[in-house]
């Protein structure tokens, strides 16, 4: 096979998978007119149709879908034994590509990895951000990070973070005209502040647990989000009683900005989680990484 036939192949893949051409274009680095010449050129070279182009879409025909089973696989191969290869260098380097939450990335990710990119210069790290969950293999990432409990069991999961609880708070305003909760049932008598799950479009149902017994609560409020970060901005502004997670929480509740209630109803949970397929071939970087990021509970 020539080398610019298997640039064509690869250029079909991305839009394959990405169903545009726009979006393939910016991620290759190249004009939409100049890839679809590429891909009209495969076309002309196997004498099939590939792809079915609309103003608007792209999608791909029984000949193209076929083609993608079969290069995706193979590229994923050349891929991780290119990755393998950089274990005779003297120094680790490559791409990890990396799908986390904000929270994640902010409290656990980020002080590490700002550690760790300074001692190993020639590795690089991606981090996309998303509210919902993302196949990461499908996605092609490296690894995901998401909570223990959230993570699938046929993955390989590496606790980065202590175990977590969540915390329910109001303003100091908030409570002169409202009466604390001493139950989660209470709660049907406060303002709380609604998030909005990204994926499922459903609320959450705020999850308390004490003495092995566990309870949802529905609660409702004037205000809905789906971010966490405005939950909390508006308990400060005294909307109502937000449910964050508690490290977010505790510097406002200990200089005053907030009160927190039902505590004792707040049960710890496992924390942030590094996980990857089990068939993924570790490269030198992305093994660093991982022993990098592991959480080591202080005896």
């Amino acid at each position: 096979m020539k080398r610019d036939e298997l640039g064509d192949l690869a250029a079909f893949l991305d839009v394959a998978e990405a169903r545009s051409f726009t979006r393939a274009a910016a991620k290759l680095g190249t004009s939409q007119s100049a890839l679809s010449h590429t891909i009209k050129r495969l076309e002309t070279r196997l004498g099939l149709q590939l792809l079915t182009r609309t103003t608007r879409s792209v999608a791909l025909t029984e000949a193209g879908e076929r083609l993608m089973e079969t290069l995706r696989p193979a590229l994923d191969d050349i891929e991780e034994r290119l990755a393998a290869l950089s274990a005779l260098r003297k120094k680790p380097a490559g791409t990890i590509r990396i799908n986390t939450s904000e929270h994640a990335a902010e409290t656990v990710l980020w002080p590490k990895l700002a550690r760790f990119l300074t001692d190993y210069p020639d590795i690089k790290v991606e981090l996309t951000i998303e509210h919902g969950f993302t196949d990461i293999v499908a996605g092609r990432y490296d690894a995901g990070v998401r909570l223990g409990e959230q993570v699938a069991r046929d993955m390989i999961a590496v606790p980065i973070g202590p175990d977590m609880r969540m915390a329910v708070v109001g303003s100091p305003g908030y409570f002169k005209l409202r009466k604390k909760p001493n139950l989660p049932q209470d709660l049907a008598a406060h303002d709380c502040i609604n998030l909005r799950f990204t994926t499922s479009g459903g609320l959450y149902a705020w999850e308390f647990e004490r003495d092995k017994r566990e309870l949802k609560v529905r609660v409702e409020g004037q205000l809905v989000f789906n971010n966490g970060g405005l939950c909390l901005k508006a308990a400060l502004d005294g909307f109502g009683l937000a449910f964050v997670p508690e490290d977010r929480a505790v510097t406002h509740v200990r200089e005053g900005r907030l009160v927190r209630v039902l505590a004792d109803w707040c049960a710890p949970f496992p924390g942030f989680h590094l996980y990857y397929a089990s068939r993924r071939q570790q490269s030198p970087a992305f093994a660093l990484l991982v022993e990098a990021l592991r959480y080591r509970r202080s005896r």
